[in-house]
């Protein structure tokens, strides 16, 4: 008799917080947010990014372009067009400069060079001709001069190219 009263006390105790928490759950709600991105809908072109550096990078006007059309169908609801869309980026590579000294040491040695890609970038909006802008973007990372640039090449032009997309999207997108 004690075993059985013992088992519907249980069940009496799961039954109220099952019941407690349907009734807790239903007066809650969870909004996300993107911090003010909305989601933009439409059509988005992007110009391939002609090399206008000194040194010139074989395959980064490629992989300019590619980065920031699939960061854009990544980051917005825009449909990728082939001729110029409601919304369009254009641009140039103006800086590509690599070995660059910039921390020197006492025998006039550097210990740091300073790797530099900058992008010249004019913005249109068909929608909204206000958020048209020309502007340079420009990042750099240094880099032991111990370091030969060759072997880390790859890795800080995808991290500098990384960070320069974000900020043409930030200007182009967030702010409005």
């Amino acid at each position: 008799m004690c075993r059985r009263n013992n088992i519907f006390r249980r069940i009496k105790v799961i039954l109220i917080v099952a019941v407690c928490c349907v009734i807790s759950s239903s007066c809650f709600t969870v909004t996300y947010s993107t911090k003010g991105v909305s989601r933009v809908t439409g059509t988005v072109s992007v110009q391939y990014f002609e090399n206008m550096a000194r040194t010139v990078e074989a395959g980064l006007s490629q992989q300019v372009t590619d980065d920031l059309k699939d960061y854009l169908q990544s980051n917005t609801g825009l449909t990728l067009v082939n001729e110029t869309g409601e919304y369009n980026f254009e641009g140039s590579i103006t800086t590509y400069e690599a070995n660059k000294p910039v921390a020197i040491t006492a025998g006039d040695e550097a210990a740091k060079n300073r790797f530099t890609i900058a992008l010249k970038v004019k913005f249109t909006s068909n929608a909204n001709p206000e958020m048209d802008f020309e502007s340079t973007f420009s990042r750099y990372e240094d880099y032991s001069s111990n370091t030969d640039f060759e072997n880390v090449k790859a890795d800080l032009t995808e991290e500098l190219l990384k960070l320069l997309i974000e900020d043409i999207f930030n200007r182009a997108f967030v702010n409005w």
